[in-house]
């Protein structure tokens, strides 16, 4: 092993410039030192620390001595012991060559024909191979021993290994079109074009090249040569694989990749949807699938979903928060074991703060204070983030096509696939090379029945053993969401923050239209109200919307509005409400609209439609006869109703949900309330002084708490 040896007159060379080592210091005070001259007698002196100084890139011999390392011995171990025994004799020839001695650490040279102070480098080379060329190596030549010693200052002993380094086809390729096809693979990925023949991508190219280079200047390979570059080239990106796989690749950040780590509670909630592999059984005998959006917490891996026949809306996420930030109650029919009361919940001490959870199931009740969502066009409306600000929830998107961004809730959706849809009848797969022929024959349940199955499963989700929940106390097991939640509450608190109507109203789509003298109109139906009567005509006041009103909508219940005035949210019916009997959603409108031909003015086909919507209604409550087009729409609005969303008027979010420190949200709790807290409860009352503003109350659980039993 090579070593490089200091002492007092070697030539060293730093930062471009020739020294001459002066003098060593080992003080134990601040370690060794070395001290060191300008080799031209100039009289510089500069002192290093010795340490520091090895380390430095700049550091090292003159160039006219070798460059002493410790030898690769993990890649000399993949060649032959005669590859290793022919690199260490060549190391030594080389050391020679260069400072006389084959050996390190020699002073003087033992053979005069490598002495360098009696002969040049020249004269050296040429006696080596003269010397080697007579003890019987072959094709030896002073050119030989001068690569010899490009190769060995280079890259020490693996340098003088022969390594059989055939051209690459990248590397014969012309790099321009090499640069071409990385420019085109990755735009095609990023749009997630379908993958198309590869002559269309040879075309292309040259257009690209020609675009570029001028018409001729680059010729692109023939098209055999240039299948087999552009499978190079998707290699070597990564992008080989389906259209999925490429887009995924294409999108993904650089790595390293950090993981997610959310700490307490609805620190970190993750939103997403996507079609349920099952087929379900909608309504007079039509087929079709559910759209899944699912929420799930990372801090303890809880889930909730909802399940609607078409895409999700707006309204779908408000009551998906609902359903996180109020407790789920006992179905009947359901087992005891899934009730709070049984679970590792302390459920005691949580129902003196809360008595909703009296009979609730177990399943932990937060409030988010991060979403993290995708580019869908629901998460990311304006109307999504104004009402996540006015609960004060962070919304969070990630970037276009980023599925590993959002890793934990893209895998729920296969959890929920193997766990729940794969034993049901018309589970479809997950792609249709996996379906079976036979599928809609199957006995479908309806959408009730799939509701009530989910919201089942949702509950026993929670009771499962997760492997990315651990405890610091317990690294080795894996704990279920139940369990984290109950370890968490000690450190996050709980605290009920009362809820009103206007929170959902706030989650509803949003529009912006204008009060005239006959009210607001859109999507041919008319709102009007007393309440607007100081309005119409006048300006909201909103300038980046052109003075326009802000207007809220159900698509699930177009029969009433909400209008953002002054006094805040006003409710405001459709004129001809009271002429549909039945209640309906967008679909069976939106139908309606495109078969119903207007005749008349904008009052009189307003009419018509609600005539014509009130027939529809009553000929689908009577069963009566429709045709296919009125059947799937008949169907896609009943099962729309299968999660009711809260009707207007009522104050249905009007209770305390818990939250974990959403400010602002807090009312002042009742002063006549006379519980007394007992020295041996495990949790606490912070009762707020007079003078203090009211939103500080708070309840929280003791941190003190002796551990549940399962963590002992």
């Amino acid at each position: 092993m090579s070593r490089l040896g200091l002492e007092i007159g070697t030539v060293v060379r730093h930062k471009d410039r020739m020294w001459r080592v002066a003098g060593l210091e080992s003080a134990a005070c601040h370690g060794p030192r070395i001290w060191l001259a300008e080799a031209d007698d100039s009289g510089d002196l500069a002192v290093f620390d010795l340490t520091a100084l090895l380390s430095d890139p700049s550091f090292g011999l003159p160039d006219g001595g070798p460059r002493l390392r410790v030898p690769q011995l993990g890649l000399l171990s993949t060649v032959s012991e005669e590859q290793r025994w022919r690199a260490f004799s060549i190391e030594r020839h080389v050391r020679e060559v260069e400072t006389g001695c084959a050996a390190p650490g020699d002073s003087t040279p033992h053979d005069p024909r490598y002495d360098p102070a009696s002969t040049t480098l020249a004269e050296r080379e040429q006696a080596k191979a003269d010397e080697l060329t007579s003890a019987g190596w072959t094709h030896v030549s002073r050119a030989t021993v001068r690569r010899w010693r490009a190769r060995y200052r280079a890259g020490g002993v693996w340098g003088l290994v022969p390594k059989r380094r055939g051209a690459t086809l990248l590397g014969r390729a012309d790099p321009r079109v090499v640069e071409a096809l990385r420019a085109l693979l990755r735009e095609e990925a990023l749009r997630s074009r379908s993958r198309g023949w590869k002559k269309r991508m040879r075309r292309q190219t040259q257009w690209w090249l020609q675009e570029r280079h001028g018409a001729g200047a680059v010729e692109v390979p023939a098209q055999s040569s240039f299948n087999k570059l552009l499978g190079s080239v998707e290699e070597s990106l990564g992008l080989e694989g389906t259209v999925t796989q490429r887009r995924a690749r294409a999108a993904r950040p650089a790595p390293p990749f950090t993981p997610t780590v959310a700490l307490r509670p609805g620190e970190l909630v993750m939103l997403d949807s996507t079609p349920l592999d099952v087929l379900v059984m909608l309504d007079d005998g039509v087929v079709g699938r559910l759209e899944l959006t699912v929420a799930l917490d990372i801090a303890t891996r809880s889930l909730w979903g909802v399940l609607r026949p078409a895409g999700t809306k707006l309204t779908d996420v408000a009551v998906l928060l609902a359903q996180m930030m109020t407790p789920m109650v006992m179905r009947p029919g359901w087992p005891a074991c899934l009730s709070m009361a049984a679970s590792v919940v302390p459920h005691d001490r949580l129902v003196a703060v809360d008595e909703r959870l009296k009979d609730a199931a177990a399943r932990p009740v937060i409030v988010p204070e991060t979403l993290v969502v995708d580019q869908g066009k629901i998460f990311i409306s304006p109307a999504t983030r104004a009402a996540c600000e006015s609960l004060g929830i962070s919304l969070q998107p990630v970037p276009p096509a980023n599925g590993p961004a959002k890793a934990p809730v893209e895998r729920s959706f296969g959890s929920i696939v193997s766990l729940f849809c794969q034993w049901l009848p018309g589970h479809t797969g997950s792609h249709v090379s996996e379906r079976g022929s036979k599928v809609e024959q199957e006995p479908l349940h309806t959408v009730a029945e799939i509701q009530a199955l989910f919201e089942e499963f949702l509950v026993h989700w929670h009771h499962r053993s997760h492997e990315g929940l651990r405890h610091p106390l317990m690294p080795k097991k894996a704990l279920t969401p139940n369990q984290m939640w109950s370890a968490l509450l000690p450190v996050a608190g709980y605290v009920p923050v009362p809820l009103t109507s206007d929170d959902f109203v706030e989650l509803l789509p949003v529009r912006w239209q204008a009060i005239t003298d006959a009210g607001i109109r859109f999507d041919y139906r008319t709102y009007d109200d007393t309440c607007l009567n100081d309005h119409r005509g006048q300006d909201s006041g909103v300038t980046a919307q052109g003075g326009l009103w802000e207007v809220h909508y159900n698509p699930y219940d177009p029969v009433r509005i909400w209008v953002r005035l002054p006094s805040g949210f006003r409710e405001v019916p459709w004129i001809h409400a009271t002429s549909v009997g039945l209640p309906f959603t967008h679909h069976v409108w939106e139908h309606l609209c495109t078969v119903v031909t207007r005749t008349g003015s904008r009052e009189e086909h307003e009419a018509e439609l609600a005539l014509a919507l009130d027939d529809f209604l009553k000929r689908a409550a009577r069963k009566d006869k429709l045709t296919a087009p009125e059947r799937r729409v008949a169907a896609k609005s009943q099962a729309a109703k299968a999660v009711p969303a809260p009707p207007g008027g009522l104050d249905v979010l009007g209770v305390c949900a818990p939250s974990f420190g959403l400010a602002g949200l807090f009312t002042e709790s009742d002063t006549e309330d006379e519980t007394v807290i007992g020295e041996d409860d495990n949790f606490f009352l912070e009762q707020a002084t007079p003078a203090a503003p009211s939103g500080t109350d708070s309840i929280l659980i003791d941190t003190n708490v002796e551990q549940d039993q399962w963590l002992l």
